[in-house]
């Protein structure tokens, strides 16, 4: 399986295992986490979710480039991402065991609260590889200043976890061996409380930063389906799995 699903109580543990691919996204994957996600929310016993990257390789690499050259980009509207996004009703921590990376960085932006290994670290390489991170990353200037966003957008970087616990994008930076018990820790504590209360909080505190966002993700999917329709992201897949540098199309400015 693709995604496990584990119950500790009143919380629901879904681990992506694929740690050869790194725990890259492809469609069964990204399904896998979909349904996961879903059925937990429609669970009156279950209180809290908390996801997880099988092994020590990687949270997620992000999306499965082998199947983005073949098949092209997964339909955003049925990502877990969106899911995550649009009023997902129960508290979600990522608890990122290892490198998050395009995808796997946006996974776990998508989370309520972030867990993180010290040895991990954040990236957004989409622009290496002819596309753009619309499914959060480019909504990072709502949590970042906008010079740290724009260097992970525009350089493809590292964002270690050390810094991006010192810019408040993480709650916690913390040895890998205690990021995934600390996490669970956390999402029963939650379940202590009242469900409806927790909602409710959930809710309100999202909604103050949602002016606007439904707006801004349309528009970063238009943006995305054009790059998609372009040669630069059938380069940029091929490249990388040609192990060669890209050879861009001559950039179009009017």
């Amino acid at each position: 399986m693709s995604v496990t699903h584990e119950r500790h109580g009143t919380t629901v543990l879904l681990t992506i295992n694929r740690p050869e691919a790194r725990n890259a996204l492809d469609r069964r994957t990204l399904g896998g986490l979909t349904a996961g996600l879903t059925t937990a929310g429609k669970d009156p016993e279950v209180l809290a979710v908390v996801v997880t990257g099988a092994g020590d390789r990687a949270f997620s690499a992000g999306l499965d480039l082998k199947e983005l050259a073949t098949v092209g980009v997964p339909d955003p509207t049925t990502s877990p991402i969106t899911l995550l996004r649009n009023g997902y009703p129960l508290p979600v921590i990522a608890a990122v065991n290892g490198p998050a990376i395009g995808g796997g960085f946006e996974l776990a932006l998508a989370c309520d609260l972030v867990i993180m290994a010290d040895h991990a670290y954040f990236s957004l390489p989409e622009v290496g590889r002819g596309i753009t991170a619309s499914e959060g990353g480019t909504e990072l200037p709502l949590r970042l200043p906008l010079a740290v966003a724009l260097e992970l957008g525009l350089t493809g970087g590292p964002l270690p976890a050390r810094r991006a616990g010192e810019l408040g994008l993480v709650n916690r930076v913390l040895p890998a061996a205690e990021v995934l018990p600390t996490a669970l820790d956390w999402a029963r504590r939650i379940g202590e409380h009242s469900p409806a209360a927790i909602l409710a909080t959930k809710t309100l505190m999202h909604e103050t930063l949602s002016t606007g966002q439904r707006e801004r993700r349309e528009h970063a999917h238009e943006v995305t389906r054009a790059l998609l329709a372009g040669p630069d992201a059938t380069e940029g897949a091929a490249a990388f799995l040609e192990r060669r540098q890209p050879r861009w199309a001559p950039p179009h400015r009017g």
